[in-house]
Formats: structure tokens, C-alpha cells, sequence
């Protein structure tokens, strides 16, 4: 889908298949509407069908000439709005577009633009709105014998009726332009999230990276069995031995700055499925194992958005690729292994095998001479049962750290909540046969689970996202399909770009 800006004067109205229109509550009475329109959405109001209220989206026929544009009104509510609702509420707007099978839409900017959304600059609207309308569109793929033959949404033009200084005008393009990448690169990500586990196995994951990186031009490595052996991933050859897919060590690397210095380490959980190994889940609920390289698709999203936006930033990407499988040589509850840090593990279950190979990563993103490590992960059934799929639970090792990236997700509008990490977390972890233990019990599972991987950032800032609630939805909600969600995408990418410019420059929170 392409998203497109436009200032055009002499045009009140351009043509789409669709137009919406933004109208407020007190515009659904009539006030400061032109005649045509303020008659009819007062009607509308007077029969309960639109009120003009935050988020209510209507599609109104055009009925007296069958050829002219369907027109969707989108609610604005009674005030001004700030970017979680303006992205929402486009998100509303191409979901209805799509009920209307329309090919083309056109979003009328209101030319007071002041009065929709406050204090919020036209660079952040069009971030919002743009990244609304593509998170909107999604749709998951289907892999039925009769295919629909609507594709879609093609295009959407952002227009509005006035003259604009070129300094607005190159403000809303560059918003559009960041909002259209942030969606594009989330929907990647639900895709990747989506794919069932026999069409996405480790070696698929790693040939999607690949393709990313020669995109736009990034060096990538993929380690094979064979070299991760070379290397010592012990953790990542023990979770992938149960497999007749083996693992994978996926790397991609963007340098944006003249030197490599300040790199930030981002690690994703490549589990393409996951039944536990030896330690089997339960079959209910095991159909949506596919989802648990969620995190994996994260990472390699925000790759793909850094190829397009080109920030000045340094990034290495990691994934440690594998299917946690049964077998007569998959590893086993009481094996020791020995991970590339050196340090060893007692295996108490092995459906705690995300936290094991991302040690691997962690350790590997050292090597790389990465100063901060963000690692995604949909570890623990635990942080399910504390914040359900609303949040996203988050562990670190440094409290300032942690708080750039809360304030990017309240930027990006993805929630995240720290977890306790005392030290009685860290000791449910101590083995009397090794370094660690894999699996500390139910009680205060998703701390220890967090500080487990913590252990192998040998003190560098670092934080931990355990998406298993928010990564994968049963039904619809806010921006997010049900499926995939493609959750930290927005807000990774939100840090990223914020860390890549001076303070002084970056954009005040919403």
C-alpha cells in the first residue's frame, strides 16, 4: 500500500473509492459544516447511527449518483486528539475501507488541522495517521483453494484543502514516510509471526533474513550446525537436536554512523515451533506453537525499516534460529550443557529452551562489540498469568536504560511493564551440578526466566521484552489483528530513531 500527501487548494474533494471524512462531535450537530454534509450526519446523529464520538467509524452511501466515492465518517470525539487515538482511529478507517473493497482511499486532513489534534506537530499527525492506516490493512494470509480476488488497499492519499509552507509540507512527508515504514515493517513481522511451522522452519527464517539484508544492503552471516559447533553454542545445538530442521545463528548487520561505536545489540527468540521437547506441552493450544519465533520476526523487521529510513544508528541483529522437537537425540531433563559463554546448564525442562539459546545470542552479540543489548522473547507462560495479553513484561539490568524504552513504547503506544528483579530471583536459578539451572518453578517464574538470559550480558545495559501475552491475539483489539502482532516492532524502532539524533531534536512525547 502506498501512502501519499497532498496539498491542493483548488481541489475541495479528490476522488478515491472512498473518502473519509474526520468529524467531531459537535460536526455531528451541524456545526462548521458545509450544508450538504451538515444536514445529512445531523440526521444521522438524531437516529443514534453517528454521533461523531472518539473512534466511532459509519460508512455513509452516496446514494443520488451510484458513481461518486463511498464516504466514511471517523469520529474525532469531543476535543482534541492525541497520536494513540489518531492512529487508532485511521486503523478504524482502512478496516472499513477494506469492508468496502476499496482500491483507492482519501483521508481529508481537516484545514484546521490545530483543532483535531492540539499540540501535536505535523510531522508526529502524519506518523499517526500513516502508521494507522498500514497496521489497519493488514490482513493475514490465506491458504485456501479459492483465494479472494480483492487485494486490498492500493493507495491512500492524505490531502488537505489548503496552501501549506514548504517546511509543513516537508514535515508531513516525512511523517508519512516514518508512519508507512513503522506499519509496513509490523506487518512484515505479523506475516513472518503468522506463517505456519512446516513453511517457516530455521533455514527458512534465516533465507527471509537474508533477503531483508540484501535489500538494502547490509552484511549478514547465518552459522549452520556445523559452525555453530566450531563456535561452542552448546545452547543452541542442544535446543535444535530433537530436529531434522537444524539450527541457526542469523546475524545482520546496520552501520548508519562514519564509525562503529555505540552499537545496540537487538535479539530475537527464533523458535519456529516449540512442543516442548522431551518435556511436552499440552496438546490444546500447541496448534499456535508457530508464533513462538515472534520475536525473532521483531528484530527482523526493525532491520528492514532501518534499510528504509536509513537513521543514524549502529545495529546488529541476532537470532538464534530452532525447533524445540522430541526425539531419540533431542536433549533432556538432567543433561548438562555448555553454552559459548563457557557457562553451563542443568536442564530441568526443556520447554524452557527460549531463555538457553537467546544466552547463546547474547553472548555472540558481545562478540559484535555491541554496548546494550534489547533482547524479544516470547518466554514465559508466567508473564501470561500477571498481565495477560495487555502488556508486555520487561526485565534489565539498568533502571535508565529501561525508561528509554518505556518512553518509546508510550510513544508507540505498545505497552510494557517492568518486573521485579530481586536478588531471591536470581537465586531460584542456582544449580549444586552447574553454573545455572533452566527452570526455576511457577513462583516468580517470569523474573528468574528474565534473569537467567541477564546472566549472559556480563553487565552490559541490557533489557528483556517477554511478549508471549501480546505477540499472538485470539481476537481483534486496537491496531492489532487477531493473529500476530507484530508487538516491539513500532516501539524498538521508536528507541532506535529517538537514540539516533540529539536530545534536543527529538520529538516531545504524545
Amino acid at each position: 500500500m502506498i501512502v501519499e500527501w497532498s496539498t491542493d487548494a483548488s481541489v475541495a474533494s479528490p476522488q478515491g473509492d472512498a473518502v473519509c471524512l474526520i468529524i467531531s462531535e459537535a460536526q455531528a450537530q451541524g456545526e462548521g459544516l458545509p450544508a450538504d454534509w451538515a444536514g445529512r450526519i445531523r440526521l444521522l446523529s438524531a437516529a443514534g447511527l453517528f454521533s461523531g464520538k472518539q473512534g466511532q467509524v459509519y460508512v455513509l452511501p452516496v446514494m443520488e449518483q451510484p458513481e461518486q466515492s463511498m464516504v466514511i465518517l471517523a469520529g474525532s470525539g469531543k476535543g482534541q486528539i492525541g497520536v494513540h487515538e489518531l492512529r487508532q482511529l485511521m486503523a478504524q478507517t482502512a478496516r472499513a475501507a477494506y469492508r468496502l473493497k476499496a482500491a483507492a482511499l482519501v483521508v481529508q486532513i481537516p484545514a484546521a488541522l490545530g483543532g483535531l489534534t492540539g499540540a501535536l506537530k505535523a510531522e508526529q499527525a502524519g506518523q499517526a495517521i500513516a502508521e494507522g492506516l498500514v497496521l489497519g490493512s493488514y490482513r493475514r494470509r490465506q491458504y485456501k483453494l479459492e483465494q479472494a480476488a480483492y487485494p486490498g488497499l492500493e493507495t491512500v492519499r492524505l490531502h488537505i484543502g489548503r496552501k501549506s509552507e514548504a517546511a509543513e509540507e516537508e514535515a508531513w512527508r516525512q511523517g508519512v514516510k516514518r508512519g508507512q515504514a513503522f506499519g509496513e515493517a509490523t506487518n512484515l513481522a505479523r506475516d513472518l509471526t503468522n506463517r505456519p511451522g512446516n513453511l517457516l522452519v530455521p533455514s527458512g527464517l534465516a533465507m527471509a533474513a537474508i533477503e531483508i539484508a540484501e535489500r538494502h544492503g547490509l552484511p549478514a552471516e547465518v552459522l549452520d550446525e556445523r559452525e555453530l559447533a566450531l563456535k561452542g553454542m552448546g545452547g543452541l545445538l542442544a535446543v535444535g537436536s530433537g530436529s531434522v530442521n537444524p539450527p541457526r545463528m542469523i546475524v545482520i548487520r546496520y552501520q548508519g554512523t562514519n564509525e562503529w561505536e555505540n552499537a545496540v545489540g537487538i535479539v530475537g527468540k527464533g523458535v519456529t515451533f516449540d512442543t516442548g521437547g522431551i518435556s511436552l506441552k499440552r496438546a490444546p493450544g500447541m496448534e499456535s506453537m508457530f508464533s513462538d519465533m515472534a520475536g525473532a520476526a521483531a528484530v527482523l523487521a526493525v532491520m528492514e525499516a532501518l534499510g528504509q529510513l536509513r537513521p543514524k544508528v549502529n545495529v546488529v541483529m541476532l537470532i538464534p534460529a530452532a525447533e524445540n522437537m522430541p526425539a531419540a537425540n533431542a536433549f533432556k531433563p538432567g543433561d548438562i550443557i555448555t553454552t559459548l559463554s563457557g557457562r553451563t546448564i542443568e536442564i530441568i525442562n526443556t520447554d524452557a529452551e527460549g531463555r538457553i539459546i537467546l544466552g547463546d545470542a547474547l553472548t555472540y552479540a558481545r562478540e559484535w562489540g555491541v554496548q546494550r543489548i534489547i533482547d524479544v522473547a516470547t518466554l514465559t507462560g508466567a508473564v501470561v498469568s500477571i498481565l495477560g495479553d495487555v502488556a508486555t513484561g520487561a526485565v534489565s539490568n539498568d533502571p535508565a536504560f529501561l525508561e528509554e524504552i518505556l518512553a518509546a513504547s508510550r510513544l508507540s503506544g505498545e505497552q510494557i511493564w517492568p518486573l521485579p528483579v530481586y536478588p531471591e530471583f536470581r537465586e531460584l536459578l542456582t544449580s549444586e551440578v552447574a553454573d545455572l539451572r533452566n527452570a526455576a518453578g511457577r513462583y516468580g517464574a517470569a523474573s528468574a526466566a528474565g534473569l537467567f538470559i541477564g546472566e549472559f550480558a556480563e553487565g552490559l545495559p541490557w533489557v528483556h521484552l517477554d511478549i508471549a501475552g501480546t505477540a499472538f491475539l485470539s481476537a481483534e483489539r486496537g491496531v492489532n489483528p487477531k493473529g500476530a502482532t507484530g508487538v516491539m516492532v513500532r516501539t524498538l524502532l521508536e528507541y532506535l530513531l529517538r537514540s539516533a539524533v540529539e536530545p534536543d531534536n527529538r520529538s516531545s512525547e504524545a
